[in-house]
């Protein structure tokens, strides 16, 4: 039995360093991203046995790519190596204000794209603690969309990260995928702009949530809020963060992820929604402070950023 199971494609992440542009651009850093494995390599890095099912290219960047998963302590065992496939890639541009942060991405019959129902193992899906899923995957296709069904179907608890994206589909789809999902969730993240976008909510996070509450009736919910932090709610009540540490912000990207992945972890320990909510606070800060998709983070980085210091550790 593992903690955590997560399900879902992995990306070569190719960034062109600010202030660089997509037209300028002469270098590419290269690192790994996708929004079901973050969360599983920052769960295992803080202790929990977490693994992740997907598909890769028998080439050697899927063998890249999991030997990098194996690393950060995530069960790859349940990976299918497909050959004559090839993987997803997603191209950032860095802007500094005002200009945004802009993706682009080449996923077009990736070996994720090409997994079947058929073709996965359910049997660590159900016997997992918890199985987190995300809004990207069905955005991807219709047999993406099968597989996260079955993943519903299978899971005895799962976790669902809205993570909405516009470039995969509109927003009227992603509701109509998402309203029969919400009544099943135990845990939901959401931000409040996604919020807004495919539910048309909007006010203070208290009226959000209360809406939200009513569409997920058992789910402890997160309103992720940007700058703002984030508002919690379960069974009534409204948790925030304790306190919200200074981020000198080196790469967002990730930092969702990055939350859910310190809430789950504190929520498998044992810990209490307060306790869950100045974990996920504090690994979504550490993210931020380092390059790449994924939090380089251990239990004592947490602990540090949780006690207000060190600022020089010797």
């Amino acid at each position: 039995m593992h903690d955590l199971v997560t399900l879902g494609e992995v990306l070569l992440r190719l960034a062109i360093p600010s202030p660089t542009r997509f037209e300028t651009a002469r270098h590419l850093d290269l690192q790994i991203g996708g929004a079901e494995a973050n969360v599983a390599a920052a769960c295992a890095r803080l202790g929990l046995s977490a693994a992740w099912i997907s598909a890769l290219p028998a080439n050697p960047w899927g063998e890249r790519i999991r030997r990098e998963l194996v690393g950060h302590g995530v069960d790859c065992g349940h990976v299918r190596m497909t050959e004559g496939a090839r993987v997803g890639v997603y191209f950032l541009e860095y802007g500094v204000p005002p200009r945004p942060v802009r993706v682009l991405y080449d996923r077009r019959d990736s070996a994720f794209a090409r997994l079947t129902v058929a073709q996965v193992d359910w049997e660590p899906v159900r016997r997992a603690r918890l199985v987190h899923l995300t809004g990207i995957t069905p955005a991807l296709g219709e047999s993406a969309g099968a597989l996260v069904q079955r993943a519903l179907s299978e899971a005895a608890t799962v976790s669902f990260d809205v993570n909405y994206r516009a470039t995969l589909w509109p927003p009227q789809a992603a509701r109509a995928f998402l309203e029969p999902v919400l009544p099943r969730l135990r845990y939901l993240f959401v931000g409040q702009a996604e919020a807004h976008t495919l539910f048309g909510l909007s006010g203070a996070p208290e009226q959000t949530l209360d809406a939200l509450a009513r569409l997920a009736p058992k789910a402890t919910i997160s309103l992720q809020q940007g700058e703002e932090g984030s508002t919690v709610l379960y069974g009534g009540r409204l948790v925030r963060p304790r306190r919200r540490p200074a981020v000198q912000v080196v790469d967002p990207i990730g930092a969702g992820d990055a939350y859910a992945a310190g809430f789950l972890w504190a929520v498998l320990r044992g810990r209490d929604l307060q306790d869950a909510v100045d974990a996920a606070t504090a690994v979504a800060a550490l993210k931020c402070s380092t390059w790449g998709d994924i939090a380089l983070i251990s239990p004592q980085d947490v602990a540090d950023v949780l006690a207000g210091g060190p600022d020089v550790r010797r």
